[in-house]
């Protein structure tokens, strides 16, 4: 289901930034990681449409190595760095389900879509240019759970402040035996480590949010109280390594 390292990939984002309540937003951080006291409830909400490849041309496979992604991270703290903790994560794809767990990220499966745009101009092609309008959506067992859409304003060269903190996340694999339920195998806090990162095709305009109330969710706890920016670009990126930032079983232990 997973090949072995490295891992690449390569799609296209669409992101708005927005804030939510911090008194609720704080309960989603594990011990020892705090919410960023300069900008409480800063978060981002990600959607992506990428594929992915390891050594054996995976990419050629797109059924199994094409993925939509839906994100939320949280601007937060860890031992005085900035960092981008990620409490929630769906993804349409049972190999992009097993990485994320592998990488700390709390993948749950859901239904991604967002407006493409194509090399061929025509009314069903979203144009990169100015007062182009993009959109997403994401559910899960049948019901809606985040919607979204942007109006590109300007070309950028840079994100201007997005995705510009390393992302932590919390890798935790429990036990069956009996008598060792509450004692995970795994139960680490991670950093993830991307290697040549590249984000081209940025766009940045206005956008909007929104977190439907659904059954069975908790996803519209973190609903915007305030959306800012929009953002439309392109990226690629591989992944070979991890660091382990606290082991969590070993706390316990202790």
């Amino acid at each position: 289901m997973v090949p072995s390292p490295p891992w690449h990939f390569a799609g296209d984002v669409l992101a708005v930034e927005f804030w939510n309540d911090p008194d609720i937003s704080v309960q989603t951080l594990p011990a020892g990681i705090e919410l960023d006291k300069i900008c409480p409830g800063r978060s981002v909400a990600l959607f992506t449409d990428y594929q992915f490849t390891a050594q054996n041309s995976e990419y050629l496979d797109p059924a199994r190595y094409q993925c939509r992604g839906f994100s939320v991270l949280l601007d937060a703290m860890w031992k005085g760095s900035r960092i981008a903790w990620c409490p929630y994560c769906y993804a349409d794809n049972d190999a992009a389900l097993m990485r994320g767990w592998i990488q700390g990220y709390p993948r749950k499966f859901g239904a991604v879509h967002q407006t493409r745009t194509f090399a061929t101009a025509s009314a069903a092609s979203a144009p990169l240019a100015h007062d182009s309008r993009f959109s997403a959506c994401m559910s899960a067992h049948g019901r809606l759970l985040v919607q979204a859409r942007i109006t590109l304003r300007e070309k950028a060269e840079c994100l201007g402040g997005l995705l510009d903190r390393r992302i932590v996340g919390r890798r935790y694999f429990p036990r069956l035996s009996a008598g060792w339920h509450d004692t995970p195998a795994v139960d680490e806090l991670v950093r993830c480590v991307s290697d040549h990162l590249l984000i081209t095709n940025i766009w940045i305009g206005e956008g909007e949010l929104s977190f439907p109330e659904a059954y069975g969710e908790e996803l519209e706890v973190l609903g915007p109280l305030k959306v800012g920016r929009g953002y439309r670009f392109s990226f690629s990126y591989s992944v070979t390594d991890i660091e382990v930032l606290a082991d969590l079983t070993a706390c316990s232990r202790g």
